[in-house]
């Protein structure tokens, strides 16, 4: 009898084990599916627009005619301006927060702040950029105003992934490092930081993909309607990939000759956003390797 009911008892966790097992792999097939059916949308209506001439010219007759150059040069320029300001202060915030504050009251608030600061909506970021880098500081609608505005929009998510990421590292190696000497920003710098180096850069991946598709925050800052003709100086203002395509769909002139044009700017954002994204993943196992190697 007892053999029987435990037969019974494990042949139900069996099922509830294959039927768990089962709604799992079916969600991920729909998600990827989803995924697979936005991205065959935007290539079957994008690749109609994309041309040498479509990617390397200045955009013509109100943005319906020519290509898109500026706005191409005008994402990067954000991108790599936006991770340039807040990769160092996000790594060194969680660092202190992580390593140097102890358990308590400073440690919680700090934590709760960068988790509320990462749930204020972007385009509040974009009224708060204004208001101070582009007015009261008087950088005006520039690159230095948009890259400053965007870091600040992502730096919770770098803060949060490294915290994360140091969190990781096993306390050996902290105590290992110490009793042979070595200093707390010593350990911190040599040990610690290179371990945590690799999914420290998770934070700069999400953090990219956040600051590409990002329109609000530029709409205040930095991005320009029609600016046929490239930045001179982090002053200037650019041409971004988000706004542009925000303005083809929206601005209600010759929708019909502008929609490629828009499939085709959507297509060129995610391609980007790709091939940097697999540029961060590369540099990732590299240093992922290096730790291995050590």
């Amino acid at each position: 009898m007892t053999h029987q009911l435990s037969n019974r008892i494990s042949n139900r966790k069996q099922w509830a084990e294959q039927i768990a097992f089962w709604t799992f792999r079916i969600l991920s097939f729909f998600v990827v599916s989803i995924l697979i059916v936005i991205l065959g949308f935007l290539i079957f209506n994008g690749i109609k627009a994309i041309s040498w001439d479509f990617l390397t010219k200045m955009p013509e007759d109100g943005m319906t005619k020519g290509g898109i150059f500026p706005a191409i040069v005008g994402t990067l320029c954000l991108v790599l301006g936006s991770i340039l300001f807040a990769f160092p202060i996000g790594v060194l915030s969680a660092v202190y927060i992580h390593e140097y504050t102890k358990d308590g009251w400073l440690k919680k608030i700090l934590q709760q702040m960068t988790n509320n600061l990462a749930g204020i909506p972007s385009i509040v970021f974009g009224l708060f950029g204004m208001a101070l880098f582009v007015n009261k500081l008087n950088f005006g609608d520039s690159i230095l105003a948009g890259s400053l505005t965007l870091g600040l929009m992502v730096l919770p998510v770098i803060i949060r992934t490294t915290e994360e990421a140091l969190k990781a590292v096993n306390d050996t190696f902290r105590h290992a490092s110490i009793a042979l000497g070595a200093s707390k920003w010593e350990t911190t710098s040599r040990v610690v930081l290179p371990i945590a180096f690799p999914n420290i850069i998770t934070g700069m991946i999400l953090s990219i993909g956040r600051v590409s598709g990002e329109t609000a925050p530029i709409l205040f800052t930095v991005a320009a309607y029609f600016l046929p003709q490239l930045p001179h100086s982090i002053f200037d203002q650019v041409m971004a990939l988000p706004y542009h395509l925000y303005v083809i769909i929206t601005s209600g002139t010759n929708i019909e000759e502008s929609r490629p044009i828009a499939y085709g700017t959507a297509l060129v954002l995610i391609v980007i956003v790709l091939i940097i994204n697999l540029m961060a993943n590369a540099l990732r196992k590299f240093f992922g390797k290096k730790v291995k190697m050590t």
